[in-house]
């Protein structure tokens, strides 16, 4: 082959190389795009779905979700699972619920002991994994069966409602600048995970860890300890999770933060494909929720019946690990062919 040839061919590879990345990173937002025009001219959804209090509950409702998906993304971004999150949130949750309830502790006093049991039950997370090193997945399933058994135990099945703040109850589908509080929540929660974990030295660890963790602690970086407050960090966004679904739920239930788990997964795993493709990261992950959540509330618009939500967020999660999958492959290929030519070059 001529160097004239040879040069053509990287030139070519490059090009197909950069619009393959291109196209990942816009996969998902051009998808989601599609699908919000899409229910917005079809006839049997579009009157509906472009109201004002549609878009309004589309952003609201997603706020406990997205929290527990940012939760699963910090240990995520280091290699490390956490399905224990979702159950974390129902301890928050009925933590806030049972102190204002049953004991009668003022509301602020309630919703920051939520949010410690959350710490508390990351710290345990933390434990089993980093000083005890056992199997991540495995370990985090066995704390979310507990604490889901445990939860079950304490509330015998019902719902501690009466007696919370009506004011408080109310919180969540109140306004700031016209859109829904809990959206400025997962807003402003998202941003400073995104910051910690690509601004800050603990992400850069973070990401090194997933990389490569033996690497990682030959460099220096103290893994055992890093993955430990990745933990940590999952059950304070967990526990921040369960004090928001207190208000919106306007009490404590056993049962609904865990129903978040598999709506969660779903939408970190489709934003393992957009923006930062073959990487978990927060934006990324915010659009998997929303995506997730616009094609349920068409659906749901259209008269779908009400198991499609199960439906759609098995689907999702199925098809975006094989996206994910898949466009890893092909990264790897090419990676491989532009290496093979350039020893050819050379």
């Amino acid at each position: 082959m001529t160097d004239t040839a040879i040069k053509a061919s990287e030139k070519g590879a490059n090009r197909t190389s950069r619009f393959g990345g291109y196209a990942e990173k816009a996969g998902l937002p051009g998808l989601l795009l599609i699908l919000i025009v899409l229910f917005c001219v079809l006839p049997s959804t579009a009157d509906s779905f472009r109201s004002e209090n549609n878009i309004k509950n589309v952003l609201a409702n997603q706020s406990v979700t997205g929290l527990i998906a940012l939760a699963m993304v910090v240990p995520l971004i280091s290699g490390y699972f956490d399905l224990s999150v979702a159950a974390i949130a129902g301890l928050s949750n009925v933590t806030v619920a049972s102190l204002v309830v049953n004991h009668g502790q003022p509301l602020a006093v309630s919703l920051i002991a939520g949010v410690v049991v959350g710490v508390l039950a990351g710290c345990i997370n933390a434990f089993l994994i980093s000083a005890l090193n056992l199997d991540a997945f495995v370990a985090t399933l066995g704390t979310y069966i507990f604490w889901s058994g445990t939860l079950a135990l304490y509330t015998g099945g019902k719902t501690i409602a009466n007696g919370i703040p009506l004011d408080f109850s109310l919180w969540t589908i109140q306004t700031w600048f016209g859109v829904p509080r809990p959206f400025w929540i997962l807003a402003a929660t998202a941003l400073v995970v995104w910051f910690v974990l690509t601004q800050t030295p603990f992400g850069r660890q973070l990401s090194a860890i997933g990389s490569n963790e033996l690497a990682a602690g030959l460099a220096g970086i103290r893994t055992r300890r890093a993955v430990a407050l990745s933990y940590v960090a999952a059950g304070l966004l967990a526990g921040l999770a369960g004090a928001l679904l207190t208000s919106s739920n306007g009490g404590g239930d056993s049962t609904s933060a865990i129903s978040y788990l598999f709506p969660a997964l779903a939408a970190v795993f489709l934003g393992r494909t957009a923006i930062n493709p073959g990487q978990y990261n927060v934006w990324g992950t915010v659009l998997g929720l929303f995506f997730v959540a616009t094609a349920v509330n068409g659906f749901t618009l259209m008269g779908a019946a009400a198991s499609v939500t199960q439906m759609f967020n098995g689907a999702a999660l199925v098809v975006s690990l094989a996206i994910a999958t898949l466009t890893a492959r092909a990264r790897e290929r090419r990676a491989r062919q532009i290496q093979l030519q350039s020893l050819h070059s050379s």
